[in-house]
């Protein structure tokens, strides 16, 4: 059947045109048609990985036939949508082109059979989300695993990023929803205030600071450091922070989490930075001390962001909701300054 046949099979009903909603399913059908799925999923993973190797991974099928896949697509469009480099599989401008349709045409479908699968088994889907460390230690975990349970049928995928990177991810489709520290300038989101938290040091309840109630960075950073693992949002401002100081971490170990951190400070091995939120209900919290930091900065204002065009599928309305009406996480925005 032609797209021309398909299309007015889908649009008409009795002569009456139907919604856009029934419009991007034909869409979707068309591309379907002249595009193989597994190809056009093929594509996005070579994307995201930026290794033909790991996209041919992602979805079971050897290299070799990956490589004979893609050549096909790109015979397809009539261009060459990566350029092969000794780093890897690098988009050229028509691949950054596909890649924003490939996500939406994926998106479409997740949105497709969330709708569907109501009327079958109950609600099934996959969010993605993106949050930086303090987020997810402090709030995101605990809620989004209650929201799971909560939806059984409901799987997730998070992902740890520096706030920085955030909102241009979730715009870009590398994510549903996001959620950072600070504000951004990122144009096309919807921005909620989602939590507020602050950053604090703790020592060892017998370290020479204990006594002390307020202490700025630059004065903390002549001891001796207990850090996250070196790819932690966390570890990383910590860094970037002390290089504006004219400063470095003098970091003694890596930990991979902060009840590991916490643990490591309360036996003396140093310091930490940690976002006040991973204090509460930790046992290893009641054996350090807490000293609040005095830069403004340190007062961090949690932000949620999903694309200003986005037409999720229903959970995962349900799930930002669920993230933003959290009563505890809803609690610490009190503490948000009047900005009337």
């Amino acid at each position: 059947m032609s797209h021309i046949g398909i299309q007015s099979l889908f649009e008409r009903e009795d002569g009456i045109f139907l919604s856009d909603e029934r419009r991007s399913i034909t869409v979707t059908i068309a591309a379907m048609m002249r595009y193989e799925l597994t190809d056009l999923r093929l594509f996005l993973e070579i994307a995201q990985a930026g290794s033909l190797t790991a996209g041919a991974a992602a979805v079971f099928i050897t290299p070799s036939a990956a490589s004979y896949r893609l050549k096909n697509l790109e015979q397809a469009f009539g261009t060459s949508l990566f350029e092969r480099t000794p780093r890897g599989m690098e988009l050229t401008p028509a691949g950054d082109a596909v890649l924003l349709h490939v996500r939406e045409l994926f998106e479409g479908i997740e949105r497709m059979q969330g709708d569907v699968s109501r009327f079958i088994s109950g609600i099934k889907g996959h969010v993605r989300l993106v949050a930086n460390s303090s987020s997810l230690n402090g709030f995101v975990t605990q809620t989004l695993g209650r929201f799971l349970v909560a939806y059984p049928g409901i799987d997730a995928d998070v992902d740890e990023r520096q706030s920085e990177t955030i909102p241009a991810s979730v715009l870009a489709r590398e994510a549903d929803i996001g959620i950072f520290a600070g504000e951004t300038d990122v144009e096309g989101l919807v921005v909620h205030p989602y939590a507020v938290d602050r950053l604090v040091i703790v020592t060892p309840r017998d370290h020479v600071l204990a006594g002390q109630e307020r202490i700025r960075l630059g004065a903390a950073l002549d001891f001796d450091f207990v850090s996250m693992n070196r790819t932690s949002s966390n570890t990383l401002f910590l860094r970037d922070t002390a290089a504006k100081y004219g400063k470095h971490v003098r970091t003694r170990l890596h930990a991979h989490g902060f009840e590991a951190v916490l643990s490591l400070v309360a036996s003396g091995v140093g310091i930490a930075m940690v976002p006040s939120s991973v204090l509460a209900n930790r046992q290893q919290s009641r054996h350090v001390a807490v000293i609040e930091l005095e830069e403004p900065w340190a007062l961090r204002e949690l932000n949620l962001v999903v694309r200003k065009d986005a037409r999720f599928p229903n959970f995962i309305t349900e799930c930002v909701n669920f993230l933003l009406e959290d009563p505890e996480v809803a609690a610490t925005r009190m503490q948000l300054p009047n900005k009337e």
